[in-house]
């Protein structure tokens, strides 16, 4: 090996132990290429102070190449320039469009060679207006021609104050147009859910007026708004005029749904009664989204967007929280809530992670965001029918003794009344009052008042019959309807419920019930309310008796002894 040989040759050494490295390769455009993900064939440098010009670029040896985890480096204050070639190894001059895929770069500037030595400068960027872009699509598409054997260089400027995701790239028109169609019919389909679940919802609301149904409503609407400006389609079609306010508006709509989703949580779990400490630490996050909110009015994206990151993360936190405690206490409408938004957890979590640079940008760190959005919003619907059917149990329930209510004893009293009256089968009723309970309640407090309520409501469930209905009528009074009861079956059950409750306890005293007993097969009632009063006047009876006895309407007798069944005044 002659000496110019082998200097060459130390030369190399020298060069790769220093580290040095060649260019990539350029991007060879064979016919029929289709789509070119350009992460492996491109070169990064980054101006901290923004103050590099095309000239200086291209004479600067400090590209490096590509990280492997992707071209996104979250929220940075530099400028960030990239280069790549596409060499034409054919013999005709070839049209192409680089795309790149994030649609919110404030400031992007393509530099693009001619073959001839020059290049064509695009400037484009969300805060330019939309008219200016070469194509009018939601991500920024630039033209590249290459002649016929010819290699062309590439520059692009990446300036922003959001989240620095370099995602670039290069199609045939065919293939590109082709992958916009089909991005069109997906984003078409996710919208189009989105705007169902929010008008069947408005249907629901206005059918129910539950307050909880107007901050979901709200959630949606601006959560909806949110992700067109996050993909780009709000600055496309709703306002491609106002750049400022596209970039000022991921911040507003984003704060926004925040406020709301926690006003919808709070409502939903009845955070005040249920998680009072939560409720308040959801009222201070609220505070904080709202501030953010209106800060973005005064201060500059670059101040509001890393906060209203974080706020985001410490929501996702709360209302995580706030669904498990809830859901422990025994909220069964619950259940849906927390499989709704540990639905979107994972997909929160993950594009914030990538919002930071600590994850690729890929479809799922872009994208997987909405499909977990679609999914809570269809899971936080079916969670507020659960809702709608526990308000409904409820209205037809008592919530001290789970028994059915006053509202729904009328209802099962004429029903049973008249199913009675048209099989020409006999129906009973039993009125029971808790004996003593003003001076029980007087002497050992309120919560003793409602344990005796409802141990004797257990008692009642325990000694009817299969098919009967016990409703708490109000206060210390309650009703058990018997279908199909002759009158000696009414008493017999009477009776058993008054000797079930003299064995119970509560705060060291014992406690009786008197009882009032009607029968349809006694006389001939017109309607369930004459049947109603007649057993209430024998439950009178009772009381007026001594008490801790049942009383049957039926013949007049002796007043009966404690324990036994009486019949009382004829109607």
């Amino acid at each position: 090996m002659g000496l110019p040989a082998r200097l060459s040759f130390l030369l190399l050494v020298l060069a790769a132990s220093a580290g040095l490295r060649a260019q990539p390769a350029p991007v060879v455009a064979t016919p029929g290429f289709g789509s070119i993900d350009l992460l492996a064939h491109l070169e990064l440098l980054e101006d901290p102070e923004g103050r590099l010009d095309l000239a200086s670029v291209m004479a600067s040896t400090g590209f490096t190449g590509m990280p492997a985890r992707g071209g996104n480096f979250g929220f940075s204050g530099s400028t960030w320039w990239v280069r790549f070639a596409v060499h034409n190894p054919g013999g005709e001059r070839i049209e192409l469009l680089l795309r790149q895929d994030y649609p919110l770069i404030d400031d992007l500037r393509a530099h693009i060679g001619d073959g001839a030595g020059g290049f064509r400068t695009i400037a484009t960027g969300d805060q330019v207006p939309f008219e200016r872009r070469e194509l009018d699509l939601r991500n920024f598409v630039f033209g590249v021609s290459v002649p016929a054997g010819a290699t062309v260089p590439v520059y692009l400027r990446f300036a922003t104050t959001g989240t620095m995701d370099i995602s670039l790239h290069l199609h045939e028109p065919a293939a590109l147009f082709g992958l916009v169609g089909v991005e069109q019919l997906a984003y078409g389909m996710y919208y189009g859910g989105f705007l169902a679940l929010i008008v069947y919802n408005l249907f629901i609301f206005i059918a129910v007026r539950d307050r909880v149904f107007f901050w979901y409503l709200l959630y949606a609407v601006v959560f909806g708004l949110h992700f067109a400006v996050h993909n780009g389609f709000a600055f496309q079609f709703l306002w491609p005029a106002q750049p400022t306010w596209a970039n000022q508006s991921l911040v507003v709509l984003l704060g926004l749904s925040l406020v709301f989703a926690l006003q919808f949580t709070r409502g939903f779990l009845d955070a005040a009664r249920v998680t009072p400490r939560m409720d308040k630490a959801a009222i201070v996050l609220q505070a904080l989204a709202m501030a953010i909110v209106l800060g973005s009015f005064v201060l500059p994206y670059a101040r509001v967007i890393v906060p209203i990151a974080v706020v985001t993360a410490l929501v996702t936190g709360l209302i995580l929280a706030m669904g498990t405690w809830a859901m422990a206490k025994g909220y069964r409408p619950a259940r849906y809530f927390m499989l709704a938004w540990a639905a979107m957890l994972f997909t929160v979590f993950a594009y914030m992670l990538k919002a930071f640079g600590l994850l690729p940008h890929n479809t799922f760190t872009q994208n997987g965001f909405q499909i977990g959005s679609l999914l809570e919003m269809t899971l936080l619907s079916v969670a507020l029918a659960a809702r709608v059917r526990d308000l409904q149990r409820h209205s037809f329930s008592d919530p001290l003794t789970n028994l059915l209510n006053r509202r729904s004893f009328d209802q099962h009293l004429e029903l049973e009344f008249i199913r009675a009256t048209r099989n020409r089968t006999p129906v009973s009723l039993l009125m029971v009052d808790i004996d003593h309970f003003k001076r029980f309640n007087d002497q050992h407090g309120h919560a003793a008042g409602d344990q005796a309520i409802q141990a004797v409501a257990k008692q009642l469930r325990r000694s009817v019959r299969q098919g009967d209905v016990v409703c708490r009528y109000g206060g210390e009074e309650f009703a058990a309807i018997l279908p199909g009861a002759s009158c000696p079956d009414a008493a017999m059950v009477a009776e058993k419920i008054r000797a079930s409750v003299a064995q119970v306890r509560v705060a060291g005293q014992s406690l009786s019930v008197s009882v009032g007993v009607a029968c349809s097969v006694d006389a001939p009632y017109e309607d369930a309310d004459e049947l109603f009063r007649t057993a209430d006047e024998a439950l009178y009876e009772a009381k007026a008796s001594g008490r801790d006895r049942v009383v049957q309407h039926g013949k007049r007798q002796a007043a009966p002894r404690p324990g036994t069944v009486a019949e009382g005044p004829p109607q």
